[in-house]
């Protein structure tokens, strides 16, 4: 499994980290095991709400070899796209996006369409996990805003995570 790294700039995956040329490090088992973990919960769910579907379907598994780490101040945003910069087999499968909260809650915006005045919207907190996949997985999505200090106090105590929101995105390429 190759190693890639995302370039913001670019919106591509490269070989090499382009701030210092190395090669982005592998992606912690604890941490491929959390998202799959995650994926298995929401299958499960899946198939207990709706018995007659094929969770595997509604929500493909897939084996994380991505992970990109987002960290928003307090008026940190990121606005409305869709994730497209994975492999076209990930995309036509409709691999799901993984991704873990911690720190300061935030609205999540999401929808059919880039317009954040027809999109839904749910808040994100500390410990929340959030996967979209299959047909979801190219819905438009975005932050529009932090809480500031909706950080649970002890989290903040003991990791000495600077306040914002820190947010893990696994995928597979």
């Amino acid at each position: 499994m190759m190693n890639r790294n995302w370039n913001p700039v670019t919106h591509k995956y490269g070989k090499m980290r382009p701030f210092d040329r190395t090669i982005p490090p592998s992606i912690r088992n604890t941490f491929s095991e959390l998202a799959t973990r995650a994926i298995q919960e929401a299958q499960f769910l899946t198939k207990k709400k709706y018995r007659e579907c094929n969770e595997k379907e509604v929500l493909p598994s897939m084996t994380p070899d991505i992970c990109i780490v987002n960290f928003y101040t307090d008026n940190g945003k990121l606005g409305l796209h869709q994730d497209r910069d994975e492999s076209k087999e990930s995309l036509r499968k409709g691999l799901p996006v993984v991704s873990f909260s911690v720190g300061n809650s935030a609205y999540f915006l999401y929808g059919a369409e880039r317009n954040a005045k027809k999109a839904k919207s749910v808040a994100l907190d500390s410990g929340d996990v959030l996967i979209f996949g299959g047909k979801s997985r190219h819905v438009f999505h975005g932050v529009p805003a932090i809480f500031p200090n909706s950080a649970p106090k002890q989290l903040m105590k003991d990791s000495c995570l600077s306040p914002g929101r820190l947010n893990l995105t696994f995928r597979q390429f």
